[in-house]
């Protein structure tokens, strides 16, 4: 029998695979997740450390893009690659290259339509305050540091007028590129725990700037400088006040972001159990 001609090209590809990512990190010597020229960021880290790993080059794309000084204690991305690796191997070889203020929590096959963004029904931020007079050394660059006694109670009344679907014009920024200011504010939950404040806020996703601006008004309203009625005028109005300013970064973290269970993304562990009456502790 007469074999047909052998064909010289080169053999043919797997499909690529999808890899989930759950990603924490320190964010106070970053210009905040998106790869910017001359900056470094989160996501120029991972993709170089991933890359070495894969032995080509890794494109990721994530949840929500953190800004600079942000931190993530559960930030999830995905990217595609025809490298095979163990998760184990994907997990360890990419933390060995990173630094050590990024670290890989956890790494997932996922099926190809999963997608990091558009496949997140929710995300919650926590934003935190040391509220005492005296500095602290450790917590420095993780939360602000307000002197004055905060009245809790009027933030309450404050958060519950911003809940569900709304205009958030007044409380993106200048810069924001959404294409929609329309978001769900699904819950703002308040705890105290000895000089500590934690404000957790979820919703469908978030405007650039979004939470800090909310927690901006929240503070000035706890320092009884605003009625708890300026959150709803404020949110009416659809512009942006004057005299409330964007908190700072250093407090703000991306907590969690849900996925449908069909993804069977790992669950969350916490650093630190939270209390019980604490945000996210029901």
């Amino acid at each position: 029998m007469k074999l047909g001609p052998v064909e010289d090209g080169p053999l043919p590809l797997r499909p690529p695979r999808r890899l989930a990512l759950g990603i924490e990190y320190d964010g106070s010597a970053y210009r905040g997740w998106q790869v910017q020229p001359q900056a470094a960021s989160i996501q120029a880290a991972l993709e170089s450390a991933l890359g070495r790993v894969a032995d080509a080059p890794v494109a990721l794309i994530c949840a929500g893009r953190t800004d600079a000084g942000v931190h993530a204690r559960a930030q999830v991305a995905h990217f595609d690659t025809q490298a095979v690796r163990r998760a184990r191997a994907w997990l360890l070889g990419a933390n060995t290259h990173l630094p050590s203020d990024i670290s890989l929590r956890w790494v997932r096959p996922v099926a190809s339509h999963f997608h990091a963004r558009y496949s997140a029904l929710s995300r919650t931020y926590r934003y935190w305050i040391l509220n005492r007079a005296a500095r602290s050394a450790l917590a420095a660059a993780r939360a602000p540091l307000v002197h004055q006694p905060l009245a809790l109670e009027p933030m309450r009344a404050a958060a519950a007028s911003l809940l569900g679907e709304h205009d958030f014009t007044a409380f993106r920024s200048l810069e924001c590129q959404a294409r929609s200011p329309v978001r769900m504010l699904r819950r703002v939950e308040i705890g105290r725990s000895g000089d500590w404040i934690c404000i957790e806020m979820t919703a469908n996703a978030f405007l650039h700037h979004m939470a800090r601006n909310i927690v901006g008004l929240l503070l000035n309203i706890a320092l009884g400088r605003a009625p708890p009625e300026e959150a709803r005028r404020q949110l009416e109005s659809r512009k942006r006040a004057a005299c409330t300013v964007t908190a700072p970064a250093c407090g703000l973290y991306l907590w969690r972001v849900e996925y449908p269970p069909q993804f069977e993304l790992p669950s969350d562990s916490d650093m630190i159990d939270t209390p019980p009456g604490w945000p996210g502790s029901g």
